[in-house]
C-alpha cells in the first residue's frame, strides 16, 4: 500500500472514528483569551479595532470589558479534522461556526472534538478523495457553551500517490503572481486605510434593509509575512508536528510530511503555504493562504460593521480556491433577511470573497444579532441549540 494513498481499508479505519473523541494536543495553541493572545491574533489578521486592542476602551464600551476577536477561538482549536489517511493531503475547506456569547479577555477554554461525517468523492482534479467534518465544540472556564464550529477538511492525494494518479499528465503549471500597476496598488492601498468601523454609534435591526451592502474589507496583496503572521497567532507549527526533535517524533509517528526534493529530508506538510514549488505540486498553483485566516476576515468585516452593540452569532464559509501570494480579496456582504429567534433579532447575509481577477475563492453566509430602537440590547448569551 503506497504512503499517501486513498484506499478503501485506510478509509474505513478512518470512518471507525465518527462520533469518538479526539485527541487534540497538536491542534491547540492558547487555552486562555489573555490580553497578549487576543492583541497577537488581531495582529495576525490585521484588524485594529479597539475592541480588541485597547485594554480602556472595553471596559467603557456596551461591552463593559475588553473582548476578543470570534474567530480567535481557531487558535484555541483549528477545527482541523482530518484523522488517519496518513500521509494523505489535508486541504482546509471551510468552517460552520456559532458563538452563543462574547469571547472575553482572560476567558480559559476546553474542547470536546469529534468527526461527525467522512464523505468519499470523485472529481476533475482527483479521482478519488474525502471530504472529513468534524465538531468542535468550546467551552468557557463556566462551563457554558460559548461556540460551536464544524471544520471540514478535503484529503487528497499527495507524493508519489498523486503522481500515479497523474500517470503522464504534467503537473500544475505555477500560477504567475499578478502585477500591479502603481496606480492600482495606491488604490487598493486606500481602501485598506479608509476601512469603516461602526464603534460605538448602535447599529439597528429596524434600520436594515434586504438586499443593503454593507461595508467590504480589503486584504492584500498578500504575501508570505501575511502568512507567517497567522501562523504565530494561531498555532505556529503545531499541525505540522512542531520543529526539530518534536517534529522528528511527530513525523515518525504519523506519517504526516513532504520530502524537499532538493534536500530529500523529511518537511513540514504544509510548506506549500510558504514556498511556492510545494504549493504547485499540490495542486494550487504556488503558495497560498491559509482557509481559517480567510475566514478570519471575514469575521473582521462582520464586526466592523455590528459595531460594539451587535453579536456575530453565526458564519459558515466554504473555501473554494486558493488564494496565492500576490492576490488581494475584498471581502463583501449583502443582507439577505431579518428575523426574530427568540429575543434575539437576527440580520442574514450573504458574504463572499472576490479577488483581483473577479473571482470568488470563498463564500457564505453569517447571522448577527443587532440592538432595536425601541430599547432592546442584544441578549446574550444567546440560546444554545437544544439537545
Amino acid at each position: 500500500m503506497s504512503w499517501g494513498q486513498i484506499t478503501e481499508e485506510r478509509l474505513a479505519e478512518a470512518a471507525s472514528l465518527i462520533g469518538e473523541p479526539l485527541r487534540r494536543a497538536r491542534m491547540q495553541w492558547i487555552e486562555t483569551t489573555s490580553r497578549d493572545a487576543i492583541r497577537h491574533f488581531a495582529w495576525g489578521v490585521g484588524d485594529d479595532n479597539p475592541l480588541w486592542l485597547d485594554p480602556d476602551y472595553g471596559p467603557a464600551s456596551a461591552a463593559g470589558t475588553m473582548l476578543a476577536p470570534p474567530c480567535i477561538l481557531y487558535a484555541v482549536d483549528s477545527t482541523i479534522v482530518a484523522p488517519k489517511l496518513s500521509g494523505v493531503q489535508w486541504v482546509y475547506a471551510g468552517t460552520d461556526w456559532t458563538w452563543y456569547e462574547p469571547i472575553r479577555v482572560d476567558d480559559r477554554f476546553h474542547v470536546d472534538v469529534r468527526m461527525i461525517s467522512q464523505q468519499v468523492k470523485s472529481g476533475r482534479r482527483f479521482k478519488r478523495w474525502a471530504l472529513q467534518s468534524g465538531e468542535v465544540r468550546y467551552f468557557n472556564q463556566h462551563d457554558r457553551l460559548a461556540a460551536t464550529a464544524i471544520g471540514h477538511c478535503a484529503r487528497t492525494p499527495r507524493g508519489d500517490a498523486l503522481k500515479a494518479e497523474r500517470g503522464d499528465a504534467a503537473p500544475p503549471q505555477m500560477a504567475e503572481p499578478e502585477r500591479y500597476t502603481p496606480e492600482a496598488l495606491a488604490e487598493i492601498e486606500a481602501e485598506v486605510l479608509a476601512e469603516p468601523r461602526r464603534g460605538a454609534e448602535p447599529l439597528y435591526w429596524d434600520d436594515i434593509e434586504d438586499g443593503q451592502e454593507i461595508p467590504p474589507v480589503v486584504k492584500g496583496p498578500l504575501n508570505i509575512t501575511d502568512i507567517l503572521a497567522y501562523y504565530a497567532a494561531t498555532q505556529g507549527a503545531l499541525p505540522y508536528g512542531g520543529a526539530h526533535g518534536d517534529a522528528l517524533r511527530y513525523r515518525r509517528r504519523h506519517a504526516d510530511y513532504h520530502i524537499n526534493p532538493k534536500t530529500g529530508a523529511k518537511d513540514a506538510a504544509g510548506r506549500g503555504h510558504l514556498e511556492a514549488e510545494t504549493g504547485r505540486d499540490v495542486g494550487m498553483g504556488g503558495a497560498y493562504d491559509i482557509g481559517p485566516q480567510r475566514i478570519s476576515w471575514a469575521q473582521h468585516m462582520l464586526t466592523n460593521w455590528i459595531g460594539d452593540h451587535g453579536f456575530l452569532h453565526k458564519l459558515s464559509v466554504s473555501v473554494r480556491r486558493p488564494n496565492l501570494v500576490g492576490n488581494t480579496i475584498w471581502w463583501r456582504g449583502t443582507v439577505t433577511g431579518k428575523r426574530r429567534q427568540g429575543a434575539a433579532h437576527l440580520v442574514d447575509l450573504d458574504v463572499v470573497a472576490v479577488n483581483q481577477k473577479g473571482e470568488h475563492s470563498a463564500s457564505g453566509t453569517a447571522a448577527v444579532a443587532l440592538p432595536t430602537r425601541a430599547g432592546g440590547a442584544v441578549p446574550l448569551p444567546l440560546a444554545e441549540p437544544a439537545e
